[in-house]
């Protein structure tokens, strides 16, 4: 079965999102940013989600982790909660 593992920044706004990965394209801490600014308890340990499998997170943040490529920040990505960045830390298919 396919896992993979990853962490993830969660805000309120589509905007406030796409400041925080500009940020983050800018050189700055990905695991800083989230501690700094997640409105997800995750944010405390650097927005690491520790490893899932599908079906265990929503079908937006499912499709982005399943698919996408590893090691990037991906998003904004909107779901029921708000709007995420999310990077791939690992995945076996």
């Amino acid at each position: 079965m396919a896992t993979a593992s990853a962490r993830h920044i969660l805000v309120e706004t589509e905007e406030a999102c796409q400041d925080l990965k500009d940020q983050i394209e800018k050189g700055q801490d990905f695991g800083a940013i989230a501690a700094e600014f997640s409105s997800c308890p995750s944010g405390k340990s650097g927005g690491a989600l520790g490893t899932f499998s599908p079906g265990q997170m929503v079908k937006e943040f499912d499709e982005v982790v399943f698919s996408g490529e590893l090691g990037k920040v991906h998003g904004p990505v909107k779901t029921q909660f708000g709007y995420h960045l999310i990077e791939i830390t690992q995945r076996v298919d």
